[in-house]
């Protein structure tokens, strides 16, 4: 008797009851191009062309960047970034191969996460980007990344 009033009990509450209700986020297509439009015309082709300002236009300048290349920490600002892209050889003029590649992208609202792959010099970067809106524009506001041997 007791183990069915505590049963009872315990499917008398809401079973849709989370953090969150699904039917309240938003998500929609014009959103998801927009992003895809930043990855593509203004982080992928920033790094290729080794182009600073296309990068300046993708990343809020507050974002931080965190990861591993071989096993070594990597910690850098946003700036430090992009002053890098900018100084080293871009894989445009190196001649090496680029491969860049946008395996998913979530968004809930105003923020978003795109997982990416980029491959170039001898690299197999794989980069976990989170974008914000703001002031109606997406930006990138938190790079992660590892490099991944073969």
């Amino acid at each position: 008797m007791k183990l069915l009033l505590i049963f009872a009990w315990l499917f008398s509450f809401p079973l849709n009851g989370h953090a969150q209700n699904k039917k309240d986020m938003k998500t929609n297509a014009t959103s998801e191009t927009e992003i895809r439009n930043v990855i593509e015309n203004y982080y992928f082709k920033g790094i290729y062309e080794g182009n600073t300002e296309l990068l300046k236009k993708a990343f809020y300048k507050g974002a931080l960047l965190f990861g591993d290349v071989d096993g070594v920490p990597y910690f850098k600002t946003a700036d430090q970034y992009i002053e890098g892209v900018g100084t080293r050889v871009s894989p445009e003029k190196s001649g090496k191969d680029f491969k860049a590649v946008i395996i998913s992208v979530d968004i809930i609202n105003s923020i978003a996460t795109a997982k990416l792959n980029v491959r170039m010099y001898d690299f197999n970067y794989y980069n976990f980007i989170t974008f914000n809106n703001i002031d109606g524009k997406w930006l990138i506001i938190n790079k992660t990344l590892t490099n991944v041997h073969p």
